[in-house]
């Protein structure tokens, strides 16, 4: 049962068909038709606040790219940005544009001009709108080349009637004070979320009990 109540803390593996779409309906569109050497676009830019799913959409689209067949690599700071400068990549998702120094910014317009000339794709995301970066002038206008999109976090109802969608596909209910309990206690991003239910739904199941505020805070307990 110890086991059982650490596995919510590794979520999901993010994917495109497992990113709660909510307003984004759009970009999680462009980002699925996103091919190397087919697509008219070379470059998607996603921005939004912390927490909002931009991380997600990257991985998740390298994901599908990886399942194709396509060499791709998520580099998530400026080290893995300057150890790629050499590879060969149909696809780079770089995550956290903001952060880059001079050394990483260099490495991201090299690799971005590479990847794009061979006919690959990129995909990009940071808290702001490519104009609002803080970066150099040159990577700031590649960065807006291609498709930008806001990423829009859910909104607390949004959240419920997913969580309440995925409880009801796993055959149990979400009660609402469960739910509630869940965004006073619990990291509030929905892959956090999305694994606490399934760790209740596997509570529940092998304590034999039902999904109640009480089980939920005894589940909670045991990560401590």
């Amino acid at each position: 049962m110890k086991q059982l109540a650490f596995d919510f803390v590794v979520s999901a593996i993010p994917t495109l068909d497992n990113f709660v779409t909510g307003r984004n309906a759009e970009a999680v569109q462009s980002l699925r038709d996103l091919t190397p050497r087919k697509s008219i676009e070379r470059c998607v830019y996603i921005w939004g606040a912390g927490a909002s799913g931009r991380t997600h959409l990257v991985r998740g689209t390298l994901a599908k790219l990886a399942r194709a067949g396509n060499r791709v690599a998520f580099l998530a700071d400026e080290n893995a940005l300057l150890e790629a400068r050499d590879r060969t990549l149909d696809a780079a998702g770089i995550d956290d544009v903001d952060r880059l120094g001079e050394a990483g910014q260099g490495a991201l317009f090299s690799l971005y001009n590479r990847v794009r000339e061979s006919g690959g794709v990129v995909v990009a995301a940071g808290p702001v709108p490519p104009a609002q970066l803080s970066l150099r002038a040159d990577v700031v206008t590649r960065l807006a080349w291609g498709l930008t999109f806001e990423v829009h976090a859910l909104s607390d109802a949004e959240k419920a009637h997913a969580l309440a969608e995925h409880a009801a596909h796993r055959g149990f209910g979400l009660p609402p004070d469960v739910f509630q309990y869940l965004l006073t206690h619990a990291a509030r991003d929905m892959r956090t979320l999305v694994a606490l239910v399934e760790s209740l739904d596997r509570y529940s199941l092998e304590t034999k009990r039902a999904v109640t505020v009480p089980l939920l805070r005894e589940l909670l307990a045991l990560r401590t």
